[in-house]
């Protein structure tokens, strides 16, 4: 597996990590704990070393499946995860909280799910309107100091956000999302990124699975799946959205490769500094997004997929208003 250095820090990872969430929260079914191991770990032999989970995760769960995974793989791997909201939920709510006390409590709980002595990457999962944005920077950058967390991330932070809080504590990456179905970061945050030597961890690059072609508007969610809530998975959106997929399937083909390796390699030719994290519970998905690693778009290939994608209206917004408020803070 290729590496690359997320911006100007010394945090180096495999060019494509894996996001573990899926394994134990968001689409409805949990993974057999022993299965969810298995597959972290095959992650690790075919060259993986980068690993995204968050207390939220279950919650609690997925750190705790992460952290028995790599226990005895500690040495070889980088561990990124998330505080920021209260957990448990009360009353089914997710309430943010990034206090000071809160934050240290919140690592404290994760070092000790994860079975390690430091956290690689500590991101906030999202913004807390109610915590200036240095105070939050400088309890990661006194947790450093600690040597209790190595490098400190965002996650859906807005571009002013980013920039105060780097002043306080140098931030090594910003997780948010993007792929080639969800390009609003160009327009401000990769430009701020590059200008501060901050790295990028895209999550959702195959848009959920969209991207793959596994899903169509025949698609049935199930209720504990979120998807069933964000209005691009909705029939119609779904729909009129297949021209994107049916445009990614002409480029596989034409390069003998799949949909969900032409979307990562578009993800890794936008800059050196990104590293997609794609998610899955199934080896021979691992293994096809590992492959994408390895599928070069050329410039012309990226030209006539920026002119293919111009004529392509894309339809639904890819949160619920009620997910709406806690991105780009």
């Amino acid at each position: 597996m290729k590496q690359r250095t997320l911006g100007k820090s010394s945090l180096q990872v495999s060019a494509l990590g894996l996001g573990c969430m899926g394994l134990s929260y968001g689409y409805g079914t949990v993974t057999e704990k022993n299965v969810a191991i298995g597959l972290i770990r095959d992650a690790v032999a075919r060259g993986v070393t980068f690993f995204d989970t968050a207390q939220l995760y279950g919650p609690f769960t997925n750190e705790e499946v992460v952290g028995e995974a790599l226990k005895p793989l500690r040495d070889k791997v980088v561990i990124a995860t998330k505080f920021g909201f209260e957990v448990p939920f009360t009353d089914g709510m997710q309430r943010l909280n990034s206090r000071p006390e809160y934050i240290r409590q919140s690592v404290e709980q994760s070092l000790k799910r994860l079975g390690t002595d430091v956290i690689d990457l500590l991101y906030q999962h999202r913004v807390d309107p109610d915590v200036p944005i240095e105070e939050v920077a400088g309890v990661v950058k006194d947790l450093i100091a600690e040597g209790k967390v190595k490098h400190f991330g965002l996650s859906e932070a807005g571009a002013a956000t980013i920039r105060r809080a780097h002043a306080v504590q140098p931030v090594t990456a910003l997780q948010s999302e993007y792929s080639i179905w969800f390009r609003e970061p160009e327009e401000e945050i990769l430009p701020l990124l590059e200008e501060l030597g901050i790295g990028f961890v895209p999550f959702a690059p195959l848009g959920k699975g969209f991207l793959t072609g596994a899903i169509d508007q025949t698609t049935q969610f199930s209720s504990q799946d979120f998807r069933s809530t964000v209005p691009r998975f909705a029939e119609d959106a779904r729909l009129a959205n297949l021209a994107l997929v049916e445009l990614i399937g002409t480029i596989a083909d034409r390069k003998q490769v799949t949909r969900a390796q032409i979307a990562l390699a578009w993800l890794l030719a936008q800059k050196p500094w990104i590293v997609p994290i794609p998610g899955t519970t199934k080896l021979s998905r691992l293994e096809e997004n590992i492959g994408a690693a390895d599928v070069t778009l050329s410039v012309q290939e990226l030209a006539g997929i920026e002119q293919a994608l111009s004529h392509i209206q894309l339809q639904g917004d890819r949160y619920s208003e009620a997910h709406k408020a806690r991105w780009g803070r």
